[in-house]
């Protein structure tokens, strides 16, 4: 677990996003336009959690777990659901691409669920039901669940369509925005931190409507866990299945048109 301060990484958003986009530059310029075609794409949508637990310890006897809490994923609040994925496909095995994809989504917690919870909350057992709101006043990731894949695409080329299905794994970097209830003088949790490994699985199709300029949609499914360090001492776990639903616009070049179709 690697905690990213501010003085150590400007952990801003800016920053972080930047690195994400930086690392799909540098796959642009790898392909070379006499051969090997490259792909850049970016995309908004849609993304929806699977309830997960959330594992807390903090110093003066606060060692529990909430089961199956809600999650909320805002796609279309600032700031919205979006991505990037850059692809380079081999010139000597076109159907076959190194994918580097990077989404913005989030998540937050549903303050009003009454889940299950076990273990003791300041030094006092609690359970079997409680309200989320009764421990954590903030309980999110919104600037945001931000995740960098590295991994493979394969499609398979007609005319102008094209379905494709994408695996990668990469870190998992959240905004971690967490406070106990009910609010100050508890220690606020607002930072970047490196925190987890995730991996994601896609399927889509995309429409080239001129040599260059392509559409694509496609549903992915990420699972990231994360360990989050809390300010004042403590931990945070939770590991989150997430649905994504997305469509972008996307360029191409290096190599030949693909599809080698009339326009």
């Amino acid at each position: 677990m690697v905690r990213l301060g501010v003085a150590k990484l400007a952990a801003r958003r800016g920053t972080l996003h930047g690195l994400a986009a930086a690392a799909i530059f540098a796959l642009a310029c790898a392909a070379s336009p006499a051969n090997a075609e490259m792909q850049i794409g970016v995309y908004g949508g849609w993304n929806g959690s699977f309830d997960s637990d959330i594992h807390l310890v903090q110093p003066g006897g606060t060692n529990m777990t909430l089961d199956d809490v809600p999650w909320d994923g805002d796609s279309f609040g600032a700031p919205p659901y979006w991505g990037l994925r850059g692809t380079y496909w081999f010139n000597n095995a076109p159907n076959w691409g190194f994918m580097v994809d990077y989404h913005h989504a989030k998540v937050i917690a549903d303050q009003d669920a009454v889940v299950s919870v076990s273990g003791t909350r300041d030094g006092v057992p609690v359970g079997p039901k409680d309200r989320v709101g009764n421990t954590f006043e903030t309980m999110e990731f919104t600037d945001g669940l931000n995740e960098l894949f590295f991994g493979g695409q394969y499609r398979w080329i007609f005319a102008r369509w094209t379905p494709y299905v994408g695996l990668g794994v990469g870190p998992a970097f959240p905004h971690v925005e967490v406070r106990r209830a009910p609010g100050p003088p508890n220690a606020r949790t607002f930072e970047y931190q490196l925190d987890g490994v995730t991996v994601e699985g896609l399927v889509g199709v995309e429409y080239h409507f001129g040599p260059r300029f392509s559409v694509f949609g496609d549903y992915k499914l990420s699972f990231a866990t994360n360990e989050a360090d809390l300010v004042g001492g403590g931990s945070l776990e939770t590991d989150v299945w997430t649905n994504h639903v997305t469509f972008g616009v996307a360029y191409h070049y290096g190599g030949a048109p693909v599809p080698e179709a009339p326009y």
